[in-house]
């Protein structure tokens, strides 16, 4: 897998370069990359954070 280095951020670059590597996939190695991406995110979603605080409902009077 090739890197790309750049020495100031170039947006234009970036952009080639990711479809550059994803035209040089097989169909199949893109729905695996697909669907390996899908569970890092659902993965990251399940996560359970024990220091996040719980909401709390708060009622304010009517004025």
């Amino acid at each position: 897998m090739a890197i790309l280095k750049l020495d100031k951020h170039n947006e234009a670059k970036e952009i080639e370069f990711e479809l550059d590597y994803l035209a040089s996939l097989t169909t199949q190695q893109r729905f695996e990359l697909m669907f390996r991406k899908t569970q890092e995110l659902l993965n990251l979603r399940n996560r359970r954070k024990p220091n996040r605080k719980t909401t709390e409902i708060i009622k304010r009077k009517p004025r």
